[in-house]
Formats: structure tokens, C-alpha cells, sequence
């Protein structure tokens, strides 16, 4: 099992966020745990191209104080939505690893999240969304509740992924202890 942590950057990562307290601190849970039980935390970045402020050397770019990578904990950059674009080079990380099995959490429930969840699904991952872990801001076609409602509750469950609550999540890391 892998904890697949996107797009938590600086530039990102605030208020504006739907239940950004909530979105906080599930997360920094959910990475507390795995590394307490040596589930592999990956993270993946956005680099939205040189000059846009969001790119590699820019402070916004950075992964959230917060959440930040520990030790040798793997970083993917990556310039579309989804993580397992093959110029990420993620997908055959994993696949060299036989991770079959992953928690995915982190930002934008409408644009990365969805894209990577889709994809996958498709590359044949079990993937589980922890409740509270992703999230997202108004834009001008809905409302960022409805957002995070529309993609939790409806879009994936039972189709693409297991979204599950924050205890089982937690459960799930326990039982998938390494060493």
C-alpha cells in the first residue's frame, strides 16, 4: 500500500479550500500513521511551466510546511491532472514496486484528484479515497461543497474507487504495516 499524496503545494493549500481544516488535518493524520507503520508516502507536484509563478524554484510550488516530505520520501512532478501520465514517471514506480493498493489524498477534487483516480482505475489500482482528504475551491459553475459532494459521494463510489471514512483509512495503514 501507498499513501498518494497530490498537489498539496503552498500556492494552493489554504482557507479558500472546502473544510480546509478538516482537508488539514486528515491529512497530516493520515501521514502521521503511514509513516509510524512504513506505508510509503509519495508525493506528487504540479509545475504549471516556467514564469507562472506555480513552477520548480517558485515558493508556491513547494509541498505544504505541513505535509512536507520526510527523509527519502519520493516527489513526481508532473504538467497535466493526472499523476500516472507517463512523464511522471509514478506509473512505473510503482509497477517496478508491485503496489497494487493506494489511499489517495490531496488537491483539486475536480482537476487532479478525478484525473488520477479515472486513470487508476484504468491502470487497474485499488484505489480508496479517504473522506476529507481531497478537496477544492468555488468555481464559476459550482460551489465547492457541491463539489467535493458531487466527486465523494456520487462519481466515484462503487465505480472507480472505495471511499471510506477516516477510521478505516487509518485501519487500512495499520494492516498494511511493513518490516
Amino acid at each position: 500500500m501507498v499513501l498518494l499524496v497530490i498537489d498539496t503545494q503552498k500556492g494552493i493549500t489554504d482557507e479558500r479550500l472546502y473544510e480546509f481544516e478538516r482537508f488539514r488535518q486528515n491529512i497530516k493524520c493520515l501521514i502521521d500513521e503511514a509513516r509510524r507503520n512504513q506505508v510509503e508516502v509519495v508525493y506528487v507536484r504540479h509545475d504549471d511551466g516556467p514564469g507562472t509563478g506555480f513552477s520548480l524554484g517558485d515558493d508556491e510550488f513547494d509541498i505544504y510546511e505541513e505535509f512536507a516530505p520526510q527523509g527519502n520520501e519520493r516527489i513526481f512532478d508532473k504538467t497535466v491532472n493526472n499523476a500516472f501520465h507517463a512523464t511522471t514517471g509514478l506509473l512505473d514506480y510503482l509497477s517496478g514496486k508491485g503496489e497494487k493498493t493506494m489511499l489517495i489524498v490531496g488537491l483539486q477534487t475536480n482537476f487532479c484528484i478525478d484525473a488520477t483516480v479515472k486513470s487508476g482505475f484504468e491502470h487497474g489500482f485499488e484505489l480508496y479515497i479517504p473522506e476529507y482528504a481531497n478537496s477544492t475551491f468555488d468555481n464559476e459553475y459550482m460551489k465547492k461543497d457541491v463539489c467535493y459532494h458531487y466527486y465523494n459521494d456520487f462519481i466515484w463510489p462503487e465505480r472507480y474507487a472505495g471511499c471510506i471514512t477516516m477510521s478505516d483509512a487509518v485501519d487500512m495503514i495499520r494492516r498494511n504495516k511493513r518490516g
